[in-house]
């Protein structure tokens, strides 16, 4: 959303500039409720972490600099966004993944969740992010900001998460199939067939695009039944903060 993934590190800054002027304004509205940001790595950390197959751990002579081209495209991505949002006079401050959290085999053992907890209630935006981190098993994995929230679920307790980008989950490929429909909600009673007819990503991505995304999104409304996760594009931001689609979106809860 943030980036163009067909080009390497192409930021799209007029999709930025909206989505910040937009949470600027719902910010403004409801001072006292707690944001926390998350972006991914687009086509900035994929493109590094593709190249050099950082995602499988360091496996050759190279994958250290892998480790260093990632970090250093998501740090500086990462800066733009907290730029975009203090222009927009939100109180956003960068956290690497990096810095607090340890992994192994590829899950995330430790992060750092009480220094985010401490900025959200000093009223301030923390924005974390995919990186890569490093791990005990494989030294090094990739880790998205889906698996971030996941390990950050249970320790902050939200009751929405809202990923902006793709405009919902549908029914078939919206790029192949002009009769693709949205998919208003998955819950228990539906989330089996529509995993199973889930493809892939649209471009660079290492960390396995819809399906993967929507599978680590149901495993979070399984662990935090109050949880609901909305997949929305940037300009159903406004209305999903507000508890209410008026276009194309998916709400994917327990029940």
């Amino acid at each position: 959303m943030l980036t163009d993934k067909t080009t390497a590190e192409r930021l799209v800054d007029q999709t930025l500039k909206q989505v910040v002027t937009d949470l600027s304004a719902w910010r403004q509205a409801y001072p006292n409720q707690p944001i926390l940001l998350g972006h991914g790595g687009g086509s900035f950390g994929h493109y590094w972490a593709e190249r050099y197959q950082t995602a499988q751990g360091i496996i050759n002579e190279q994958s250290w600099w892998g480790v260093a081209r990632v970090a250093d495209a998501m740090a500086r991505l990462n800066r733009a966004v907290v730029g975009a949002c203090l222009d927009a006079d939100l109180p956003a401050i960068g956290i690497q993944p990096m810095a607090s959290s340890l992994a192994h085999a590829g899950e995330i053992q430790q992060i750092g969740s009480q220094t985010l907890a401490t900025l959200l209630a000093a009223g301030t935006i923390p924005v974390i992010y995919g990186d890569v981190l490093l791990d005990a098993a494989q030294g090094c994995t990739i880790a998205s900001t889906e698996r971030i929230f996941s390990a950050l679920v249970g320790p902050l307790q939200p009751t929405q998460i809202i990923l902006l980008g793709e405009q919902a989950v549908y029914d078939a490929d919206p790029r192949q199939h002009a009769d693709a429909h949205p998919i208003p909600l998955i819950n228990r009673t539906n989330y089996a067939t529509i995993i199973a007819r889930l493809g892939g990503s649209h471009g660079v991505d290492v960390t396995g695009g819809m399906r993967n995304k929507v599978e680590a999104m149901w495993q979070l409304v399984q662990q935090a039944p109050q949880l609901e996760i909305w997949i929305c594009g940037p300009q159903q931001l406004q209305s999903a903060l507000s508890g209410q689609l008026n276009g194309p979106g998916t709400i994917i809860k327990l029940d």
